[in-house]
């Protein structure tokens, strides 16, 4: 970058964190945009913005938590007003929430703008997702000011553009995730397509044999109309049986007529309900997962482009070779990380300045991102204030024996074998004299553990803030102690008994038993998935929140006011048939299906839920059909395909992907780089070694930051490191690091644009290189 626009990049304009610490002076220009690269390498961001100053600095005030927090505040406030309009669950005057609307659409016309003055002119008009927003905005201002003007006029219409909400939930660029789970779907609809209209044959030429099978015969359902005589109907049943919710109801005319006819049923069961869901399920498990890795490895690119362009834009001649001076590096992870402690910041640049050179070379300096990535937990170790007041009885052979027994894992397995022993007596019959009196013993022995560790570990470290299980266990016993104490002296005094409330204790001590799944290993590796598919599984749900509100949107149009609910003690004769004569003596009125309806969005949903789960869900869909049309049955289907074969089976897929990935991807390279350095510099320690009780997490702080880096001192020995816990590792991390692997640290590769532009068979190198993919 010319140094001329470097003089141009003040201050005002950066968010607090980006303030150099030892001087209060915003960085240079060449610094700050390096560490904008950096910054996107580590959390995958993609935006390809412009380079100068003015640009740079509007980026970084884009991509500031504050403006991103806005932008997801506005967009629940838009999703949200569905609550208030009708049909609402909490009625609001129509001009109250157009006058929200607007403002919600006045803001995300703003982050559009401020978008647009962060990347070039044309990457934005050729970006699909900004069109998206800008053409929503439109139509629901257009929408609102027809939808005002017919209210004025008394006239009646509807709200269209509401199903348009969820556009600004995915296309705005922090909603990359959801953004990515749809393209997938996008992506894998071609292959579902075919398999789907295979099955729908295979449905229909059921259909119709059963016409001819059963048409005939002047049988009649378990609801007592015509068995199988409308091509139509016949349709409908068989696809519902294909989810099981009317089985066998829909087979057993058939077969109390003829028992051969079961042979009918069975055979369609075993190919559409058992083969082609099957395939369903491998067809979206196979190209979701093609997707995925076409998505990560295109990550990977990136990533290591960006790292390349700060390498850069920072290096300098050393001799024969190109590097980064440690001067510079150090000021860039300030930049980049002004929240790790100074020993963490130091143990970084030894491990990127392997031989203490004084600079960094390329090689080393593109693991950057993924070293930022690594959480390493600083430890210091503290002394036990029984050995500051009883220094002698402490250390005496006794208290080390009886230290070294809790520190010991058989100390763990004997208390789980009496969490289990006391689950046993918790089940059987409360009222025998022997059991009531052995939950004291019970209670006495957790008192004793808890009395024992706090002797054992420093009691701060102990109940530190990420010590969930000491706190857990801590209160679940004193909770107990307490309402045992308390019932036992009301029994004594008076016949007044709390049971209730020893049975939410005893609810709560029988939770302990997870600790015994959190100490076997196989259990353990089932644990880490699940906690690795958490922030997926955020994804997944505001991707299913996009589907249902533009689902629940549509049927209250549709079925608003169609079924009423009446309160279980009213006299009211239509509560019998919910509000519609089309009901009346329906299974959906007989079943007391009233509470499901279209009557506001919070009942909608539920509505959606409820026909996700799939039990059932044809008596609601033919409910809403007799009240409408029979054509309403098509959006019933529409959602069952949408929803529990697509998006379900996509997250089927994902959860496999992770199991698949949790069992057989090892540490990283990166990782393994950093753990031999904290070895080597004598600063290391295993996770065996010390409990995590005596961990405590980020002890060190900047508040005495380092000035220059010749000032700056080798870690303390008191200090320890640790890599944390593996369960920080999020599945599309490891499959990141595993596609990384195909680039080579020295490969430059092709520019940004043009990465940003590869299609799907672009990003299958034929060689393990950056050159050969492009």
């Amino acid at each position: 970058m010319p140094e001329s626009e470097g003089k141009h990049c003040g201050g005002d304009a950066l968010p607090p964190e980006w303030q150099d610490k030892d001087t209060a002076q915003p960085p240079d220009s060449d610094l700050l945009l390096a560490a904008a690269y950096v910054y996107d390498a580590q959390y995958n961001r993609n935006i390809p913005f412009e380079t100068s100053p003015k640009s740079v600095r509007l980026y970084y005030f884009y991509n500031h938590w504050s403006m991103e927090l806005a932008t997801y505040f506005f967009i629940a406030v838009d999703l949200s007003l569905a609550l208030f309009e009708e049909p609402a669950v909490y009625k609001m005057p129509f001009l109250a929430t157009s006058l929200v609307e607007v403002l919600c659409l006045l803001a995300f016309f703003g982050r559009l703008v401020h978008f647009a003055n962060v990347i070039p002119r044309n990457i934005f008009w050729k970006d699909t997702k900004n069109i998206c927003v800008m053409v929503a905005i439109m139509l629901n201002l257009i929408d609102l000011i027809i939808y005002g003007a017919l209210r004025v006029a008394a006239v009646e219409s509807i709200r269209w553009s509401r199903v348009l909400r969820p556009i600004y939930l995915i296309n705005f660029a922090e909603s990359r995730q959801i953004r990515r789970a749809f393209r997938s779907i996008r992506n894998t609809l071609p292959e579902i397509l075919y398999v789907f209209l295979l099955f729908i044959f295979s449905v229909l030429m059921f259909s119709l044999m059963a016409l001819k099978l059963f048409g005939s015969r002047n049988l009649l359902s378990v609801e007592g109309t015509p068995y199988f005589t409308n091509y139509l109907d016949a349709v409908f049943d068989l696809y519902v049986l294909v989810t099981t919710a009317n089985s066998p109801d829909v087979m057993m005319p058939a077969f109390n007529y003829n028992w051969w006819y079961c042979l009918f049923f069975i055979a369609y069961i075993i190919i559409n309900t058992y083969i082609f869901m099957s395939v369903f399920l491998a067809v979206v498990y196979n190209n979701y997962k093609k997707h995925l890795k076409n998505e990560i490895r295109k990550m990977a690119y990136m990533k290591h482009r960006k790292m390349v362009d700060a390498f850069n834009i920072l290096k300098v001649k050393e001799d024969k070779d190109v590097v980064i001076k440690q001067a510079q590096w150090n000021q860039l992870v300030k930049l980049v990380a002004p929240d790790i402690s100074n020993a963490h910041r130091e143990l970084l640049l030894r491990v990127s300045d392997d031989q203490q050179k004084g600079y960094v070379d390329m090689k080393a300096f593109v693991r950057l991102a993924d070293l930022l990535n690594i959480k390493v937990i600083t430890m210091k170790s503290r002394k036990h204030p029984l050995e500051h007041w009883m220094p002698y009885v402490y250390k005496s052979l006794v208290s080390r024996l009886v230290r070294r027994m809790v520190q010991h894992k058989g100390f763990v397995y004997a208390y789980d074998v009496i969490i289990l022993v006391n689950a046993i007596f918790i089940a059987l019959d409360e009222k025998n004299p022997l059991i009531s009196h052995a939950e004291w013993v019970f209670l006495s022995l957790y008192i004793v553990e808890i009395l024992l560790k706090l002797y054992t570990y420093e009691p701060k470290t102990f109940f530190g803030r990420n010590k969930f299980w000491n706190w857990f266990d801590t209160s679940i016993i004193i909770a107990a102690l307490i309402v045992t104490i308390v019932n036992t002296a009301l029994k004594s005094a008076s016949p007044y008994s709390s049971q209730q409330i020893l049975d939410i204790v005893f609810i709560l001590r029988v939770l302990r038993l997870i600790r015994i799944v959190d100490s076997i290993q196989r259990f353990r590796v089932i644990m880490n998935t699940l906690i690795n598919i958490v922030p997926t599984m955020v994804t997944f749900g505001g991707l299913i929140l996009a589907i249902y509100y533009v689902f629940a949107i549509i049927g209250m149009e549709a079925f608003k006011g169609k079924v009423r609910f009446f309160d279980e003690n009213s006299t009211d004769p239509r509560a019998e048939y919910c509000g519609n004569l089309a009901l009346r003596d329906s299974v959906f009125a007989k079943s007391k299906y009233c509470r499901n309806n279209f009557n506001d969005v919070g009942s909608a949903f539920i509505v959606l839920l409820e026909l996700t789960v799939v039990n059932q869900w044809h008596v609601i869909a033919s409910g809403f059909a007799l009240v409408t049309h029979q054509v309403a049955k098509l959006y019933f289907i529409a959602l069952h395909v949408v929803v529990v074969i697509i998006i379900i089976n996509i997250f089927v897929a994902f959860i496999l992907e992770a199991f698949f990935v949790e069992y057989s991807v090892e540490k990283s390279e990166v990782e393994t780089v950093i753990e031999k350095k904290i070895h080597e510099l004598g600063v290391g320690i295993q996770e065996e070694d010390v409990p995590d009780v005596t961990l405590v997490h980020n002890m060190e702080t900047n508040e005495n930051e380092i000035g220059a880096v010749e000032e700056e001192t080798p870690p303390s020995k008191s200090l320890m490191f640790r890599i944390a816990s593996k369960r920080y590792r999020t599945v599309d991390a490891l499959l990141q690091r595993m596609f990384e692997a195909e680039i080579s640290p020295e490969d430059q590769g092709p520019p940004m644009e043009e990465i940003l532009s590869f299609s799907h068979n672009d990003l299958r190198p034929r060689n393990p290189t950056l050159h050969n993919a492009a």
